[in-house]
């Protein structure tokens, strides 16, 4: 036996017992522990990896219970035969096997979304200090002992019916009549339940859209800057897409909206400048969606984190004719990883995105669904944002405060809230050589140019997010990246130049 086949970490997350039951399992099932083979006894176990004896007896039992070994009185334990019946080894497969070589994959694609730009953050960032990246939270703040109730509620016998069946295409309806009755609520909303589809995050629901509503001679308007994915997405499916531009009061109103068919928004909090669009404008936006006869895509990304202003309605509760289609998440108020976003349209489009997210994926998890609506049941979700509003209101006002200290007039601070702050630099100035640098002193920041459309966008504006750093470390942050912005060489200019 190869000691290098048992090691633990301590320091690991996972128990004891869970990290020599994987190693077993590995050991077992890739063949390195062929059938029959005696494996260490218990205390030969517990003394190689400085464990308690229990511990091993504890993993060793469960792997007999699930057949994995074998235990034989007065001999000890072996690996079970029947575990490896129906596994091919390695050793098995023809010397002539495939390669990936045999076939231009390229030439038979009909779309290449792997050569799109997209947003682009380090896989590294929770190392590092200084955390201005959007998108993320900061994991002191979510409330794991009430989730952690709630997942063990959903996982009993009570609700074991609702979320262990395959629903085809139906979703919770626990969580359906949640949203219903406590989530839209809070954005003037009112809806049926067959007018919601519950969906695998918003972008799961941009896709769905996306798919049902543009075709190769749609013509779709989307906000410049804007959402890169939801412009990508549109990109794959037609070459008709319209970029306009974005003031501080969200998209610019003008007759290039007459010729489109689908109007891309998100009109509560502008991605990513954080503009607000007023109510006025808001309806002379659906205003021109009728007189030219198109329909309106809002993205509400970020309806939950209004904690500056008075409440504005969506644009959706201002909706009198079923134009609007309103995709909400609860990613930012939850954890990005959950993953639970909702659709909101008449009827008849949900009915056929709901065929369409069955021909996908069926539906969303069913024990993620339940434990959801056990969470805003309870209150807890209630609980959550007002203690991020608390939290995010004191970020926002530090980083508005160090931004006009160190970097006076890059930014305005966002009138509606949300976690993060737009920043523009002089003409000349290179966001990019800017992140770079940054990160090299640990502080993780997003360039701006990957929110434009076209070949050749500004380089000068950049994003910082204060969702998931720590509130004591703001101000330091600011104050060192303004130091880093005072030392770039002349080599911050554009290429171009």
């Amino acid at each position: 036996m190869r000691d290098a086949l048992f090691h633990i970490n301590k320091d690991e997350p996972a128990t004891l017992q869970a990290q020599i039951r994987e190693a077993l399992v590995s050991a077992v099932v890739s063949g390195q522990l062929p059938a029959m083979e005696p494996i260490p006894s218990t205390r030969a176990m517990a003394r190689r990896l400085n464990v308690s004896r229990n511990t091993v007896v504890l993993a060793y039992q469960a792997l007999v219970e699930d057949g994995f070994l074998l235990s034989r009185e007065r001999s000890g334990y072996y690996v079970n035969p029947d575990v490896l019946r129906g596994m091919a080894s390695a050793s098995s497969l023809p010397d002539d096997s495939p390669t990936a070589d045999g076939v231009d994959w390229l030439s038979r694609l009909r779309i290449s979304p792997a050569g799109q730009t997209n947003i682009v953050k380090p896989t590294d960032w929770r190392s590092h200090p200084y955390l201005f990246i959007y998108g993320q939270m900061d994991e002191a703040l979510f409330p794991i002992s009430e989730w952690r109730d709630c997942m063990r509620q959903a996982m009993g016998t009570k609700w074991l019916d609702q979320w262990t069946a395959d629903r085809y295409s139906a979703d919770d309806p626990m969580l359906i009549d949640q949203i219903r009755t406590h989530i839209l609520p809070r954005r003037g909303i009112t809806a049926r339940d067959d007018e919601i589809l519950i969906t695998m995050g918003a972008q799961n629901a941009l896709y769905l859209a996306s798919s049902l509503l543009v075709g190769a001679d749609t013509r779709v308007a989307i906000e410049d800057p804007g959402y890169p994915d939801a412009r990508n997405m549109f990109a794959l499916r037609t070459d008709k897409v319209t970029p306009i531009p974005v003031d501080k009061t969200g998209l610019v109103l003008d007759d290039r909206l007459s010729d489109c068919r689908l109007v891309f928004v998100t009109p509560s909090h502008q991605y990513p400048t954080t503009a607000t669009m007023p109510i006025a404008q808001r309806k002379d936006l659906l205003a021109r969606a009728k007189a030219d006869d198109f329909v309106i895509l809002e993205d509400d990304y970020e309806f939950e984190t209004n904690y500056v202003s008075d409440p504005c309605p969506a644009l959706k509760s201002l909706d009198k004719e079923g134009r609007v289609i309103y995709i909400g998440s609860l990613s930012k108020s939850l954890v990005p990883g959950v993953r639970l976003g909702f659709l909101v349209a008449p009827r008849t489009l949900i009915e056929q995105a709901r065929a369409l997210r069955r021909l996908m994926l069926r539906h969303p998890p069913g024990n993620n669904q339940r434990a959801i609506a056990i969470f805003l049941s309870l209150g807890h979700h209630d609980a959550l944002l007002g203690r991020l509003h608390r939290v995010y209101r004191e970020r926002w006002q530090i980083m508005g405060d160090a931004l006009q200290a160190h970097l006076p007039g890059w930014s305005q601070s966002p009138s509606f809230g949300g976690t993060s702050f737009w920043l523009e630099g002089p003409k000349d100035f290179d966001a990019n050589r800017l992140a770079q640098e940054a990160l090299d002193a640990g502080i993780v920041i997003e360039p701006g140019d990957i929110f434009f459309a076209g070949d050749n966008p500004p380089r000068n504006y950049f994003r910082l997010g204060f969702s998931a750093i720590r509130t004591e470390r703001i101000a330091d942050g600011v104050e060192k990246l303004a130091g880093i912005v005072e030392k770039l060489p002349p080599s911050t200019l554009h290429a171009a130049e």
